[in-house]
């Protein structure tokens, strides 16, 4: 193996339809319009000496590196800046050129220092590479450097290093920041020979703006920048491609490697998810995978009581099996189950689903995705016959206007958040639907044209009130309606809609945002071109969570907006392979492919390839296993990935439920809260030690390689493979591609997908099958999967959470950009400097009316639970609705939420829970008996102990 250099071809590509002719070096070149003349060059195999540009960004100028010679023109431009022209004769290297270039280099090399041997760039140095490129050989002017300005070395970011005597002023990190990132945490200050990059007004990197996503690392020349990791491992000697596997995006990387120790990872230019950018935990927050908490080998015990004992794993798996048959000799056939992960890979997620109804003879099989997306699935089903979101990530490059509910996407997902705030800062409209000002609703360069915060609840009659605006005020688009939707259904819509009780001046005083708001904010969307709609689990986890995807569903049809670029309908996923856990069929009454169990024609396919009758009884959802557990009659749980008792709501339940289970196994990297009921712990492997696919929010399935041996010994599905054979049930695979085969076999949507096509192509998109041999990067061109559009009437039912005198405030939950879900992997590494704890966000007003103050603990108290945390006064949040964040398991914000949940999915409703805030003394006596109890769970015996 060796390295995977990519191409610089130093400018963007341009995206011109007309093409132009020209000559370089007497080689003819025919390139699109608007290309610069060095990438044209680069295109023909000529490489143009460079120092400030890079194709990242967009050409600058200021290196003067890059200089030509055109025929019948005066001067050298440079050829970074300089657009290729009809008929343009270009000289990339004569002797005048090479006597210029050489007086440029001497200048930079005049003016930095000499540490080549000892400095961590060496051999991956671009000012290195351009002075031999050059022929430079002597330097007039000496090389003492002191005309540069040194303020120090900056180690303050935990990742990098800011060396500025390094530093040639070539603006690539500033303008990386600027154009890729878009937080514009970087400038140059001071003129002339002062000239210096600045992390802003601040003093440090780790004290300004900047949100360590990388851009300017990956940009940097020269080890200005330059990863902590290089500096202590060396620089790589071979790379692997792969896949994150943090958040729904789906970044693509080169996993830059030393032996079997990862140096970098760096983000892969042609992953057609990313496009070369990454945020800090892709980038960065890879520690964990080496993290010393981590649990390497299988431990067992008899009581939770006691300390756990390491053994074999033959042993471990043998003991699971022989637990589990005798728990359904005991207890019956149902009283065992299993969870899937949104972390593990779709081979690894079909193998858990398939051994639960093939081994276990039951259908009790449930996923965290039901948690987060499953209205999503059964909204968009229920409208337009499939359960994902409609278009590529790629299409908002096109949207005119965006309306974004529920979601955050710099936080959550920032490397689509880049993206979209990149095509806001071209023109586009941002309206923003959310109880919390976000950071899109006025960040540098991008400012919201409309702001809804609505109360926390009152989606669905905001999304019915924008409705009743594009109809009453005949802004939808009755020619795609009559063309591609079911007429009678619109006109029983349009209908129920325009009813005067659901106009804006009627819900106004409801949702707490003004009517002209949301008026305003209803014609813009109906007005654009191209309008989309993005939501998070601001709009799922509700108690009418499906009920809001169908009031989307209706807003995007009734204006038009779907089946072309620009458009949709679009749900942004919160975990790695959310999406490919649904469509692997992990929940109790779906197949793979969402085709239901009772179905006697699929049911049968499923059964013919396995081998083993299935049941044809839908099985129990996580809830109801719990609920059965308490009463006494499920008995033993199989968790692959997951961590139910810090993820789902009504933390005492999930506690009870599981304490009252016989065998509970958990398949993990550490031990988590759930493994503090857990008899038997099955050591799991992270994304770089396995090989597998996962699929993004966008349906894109993407391969996951593996980049180093499995430190426990075993990937994920193997181990899920050796559990069946204990269990009895014939299941054999030599490799991952294998069951990507089976699933290829059993699910339509995936009929064309192979590990040979993904390897040709980098990626694909369900539906990918015969009628999409390359899959489908925009659904709904034609005609709905469905077959016409349906109309669903949306009726507003408040949610049975209400405020009162005892709980008067709102709480509502979401994630921080440093931490990833319940923080069981970014803990674990640097990005604590971030975010270390979970705060309360509460705002002025609230805080002076119960005394307290900015960084007090609080308690936080409900009619499930209470707990207590720090506060933080801030009006991001509006009166009467506090938030925080879930990532830290101390903060235990589970024990307040409810067990409401959405009345089509049993999706909980964590967004909204009434409380109550007062000042604390600290943690609460809850708190800390569960924390004694964390610690005492974690004793594992010594080694001494389990050889006897």
């Amino acid at each position: 193996m060796s390295l995977i250099h990519e191409i610089d071809y130093g400018t963007p590509r341009s995206k011109a339809e007309t093409m132009v002719t020209l000559t370089i070096d007497g080689e003819t070149m025919t390139v699109p319009e608007g290309t610069s003349i060095m990438r044209a060059a680069k295109e023909m195999g000529t490489a143009i000496p460079k120092l400030c540009a890079t194709d990242m960004v967009e050409a600058f100028g200021s290196c003067r590196l890059c200089l030509v010679e055109i025929e019948g023109r005066a001067g050298t431009p440079a050829s970074c800046t300089t657009p290729v022209l009809p008929g343009m004769v270009v000289k990339t290297q004569t002797d005048r050129l090479k006597r210029l270039r050489k007086g440029v280099m001497e200048l930079y090399i005049s003016d930095h220092p000499l540490d080549c041997l000892t400095c961590a760039a060496n051999g991956d140095c671009e000012l290195q590479d351009m002075a031999g490129a050059v022929g430079l050989r002597d330097v007039r002017y000496g090389h003492e450097g002191h005309n540069h300005p040194n303020p120090g070395l900056d180690e303050s970011n935990p990742y990098f290093t800011y060396d500025p005597s390094k530093c040639i002023v070539c603006s690539r990190c500033v303008r990386a920041c600027e154009e890729v990132q878009g937080t514009f945490a970087l400038t140059i200050a001071g003129r002339g020979f002062d000239s210096v990059v600045s992390p802003g007004m601040e003093e440090s990197f780790l004290g300004s703006e900047c949100v360590s996503c990388g851009a300017c690392v990956q940009a940097c020349p020269t080890a200005t920048l330059t990863e902590k990791s290089v500096i202590e491992i060396g620089q790589p000697e071979h790379s692997v491609i792969t896949t994150c596997a943090y958040c729904g995006v789906g970044c693509t990387f080169k996993a830059e490697m030393r032996g079997n120790e990862v140096v970098r990872m760096v983000p892969w230019k042609d992953g057609k998810a990313n496009r070369g950018h990454s945020c800090v935990k892709g980038r960065f927050a890879w520690g964990y995978a080496s993290h010393k908490e981590r649990i390497l080998n299988p431990m067992i015990r008899e009581s939770i009581t006691d300390p756990w004992r390491e053994v074999s794993w033959e042993e471990a798996i043998a003991h699971t099996a022989s637990e589990f048959k005798r728990i359904q000799a005991k207890y019956g056939r149902l009283s065992i189950g299993g969870i899937t992960s949104s972390r593990c890979t779709n081979e690894e997620t079909f193998l858990v689903q398939k051994l639960i109804r093939g081994g276990f003879g039951n259908n009790n099989v449930d996923t965290c995705a039901r948690v987060c997306h499953s209205p999503t699935g059964y909204g968009l089903s229920q409208t337009y016959g499939t359960s994902a979101g409609t278009q590529d990530f790629d299409s908002v490059e096109q949207s005119d206007v965006i309306l974004l509910i529920g979601a955050n996407p710099t936080d959550a997902h920032p490397v689509f958040g880049s993206r979209m705030k990149k095509r806001l800062r071209e023109g586009a409209k941002l309206i923003v639907l959310d109880p919390r000002r976000i950071d899109l609703v006025r960040m540098p360069h991008v400012e919201a044209s409309h702001h809804l915060p609505l109360r926390p609840g009152t989606n669905v009659a905001v999304l019915t009130a924008l409705a009743h605006v594009v109809v009453t005020e005949g802004l939808a688009d009755e020619h795609f309606v009559r063309e591609r939707c079911d007429w009678d259904e619109f006109q029983d819509w349009a209908a129920f809609v325009a009813d005067p009780r659901h106009s804006p001046e009627a819900i106004s005083e409801l949702c707490g945002v003004p009517a002209e708001d949301i008026r305003a904010a209803a014609r813009l969307y109906a007005g654009g071109e191209n309008g989309a709609i993005y939501y998070g689990l601001g709009v799922t986890e509700h108690s009418q969570g499906s009920t809001t995807v169908m009031a989307i569903a209706n807003l995007a049809m009734a204006t038009g907006n779907i089946g072309r670029p620009g458009v949709g309908v679009n749900p942004l996923r919160g975990q790695n392979n959310v999406q490919g856990a649904c469509d692997m069929g992990s929940f109790p009454h779906e197949f793979s492919g969402y085709r239901h169990v009772s179905g006697d024609e699929t049911r049968q396919l499923f059964e013919s390839l396995w081998g083993v009758p299935l049941d044809s009884e839908p099985g129990l959802r996580i809830p109801n296993m719990l609920d059965a557990a308490v009463d006494g009659v499920f008995k033993g749980l199989y968790v692959q990935g997951e961590d139910i008792l810090q993820s789902d709501p009504d933390t005492r339940h999930v506690a009870a439920g599981l304490a009252a289970m016989e065998c509970v196994v958990v398949q993990d990297l550490f031990l988590n809260e759930t493994a503090n009921y857990a008899h038997v712990f099955l050591p799991g492997s992270t994304f770089l030690e396995k090989d597998g696919t996962f699929t993004n929010a966008e349906r894109r399935i993407q391969r996951v390689r593996k980049v180093m041996p499995s430190k426990s010994g075993k990937a994920d599905w193997e181990i899920t493979l050796d559990l069946a054979h204990a269990m009895g049930f014939d299941m054999n695979y030599a490799h991952p591609s294998e069951i990507m085969d089976e699933i290829a076999r059993l699910t339509p949507s995936f009929a064309g997908v192979s590990y040979a096509k993904l390897e040709a192509e980098g990626s694909v998109q369900w539906p990918c099958n015969e009628k999409a041999p390359l899959g489908t990067p925009v659904m709904h061109i034609d005609g709905f999967v469905r077959g016409r559009g349906r109309f669903m009437v949306t009726e507003y039912v408040a949610t049975d959470e209400r405020t009162g005198p005892r709980f008067p405030l709102l709480l509502t939950t979401g994630r921080i950009l440093s931490q990833y879900n319940v923080g069981a992997q970014t803990r674990r590494t640097e990005n604590v400097v971030w975010h270390g704890e979970d705060r309360l966000e509460i705002h002025p007003h609230d805080a002076e009316q119960r005394g307290v103050h900015d960084g007090q603990w609080v308690k936080l108290a409900s009619r499930s639970g209470e707990t207590s945390l720090r506060a933080l006064i801030t009006e991001r949040v509006a009166p009467g609705v506090v938030y925080t964040t879930f990532h830290h398991p101390g903060t235990q914000a589970n024990v307040v939420t409810t067990d409401f949940s959405d009345w089509a999915t049993n999706c909980p409703e964590y967004k909204v829970t009434a409380v109550q805030v007062m000042p604390s003394n600290g943690p609460t006596a809850w708190q800390e008996g569960y924390d004694e109890q964390s610690r005492n769970s974690r004793r594992i015996a010594p080694l001494v102990e389990a050889a006897e």
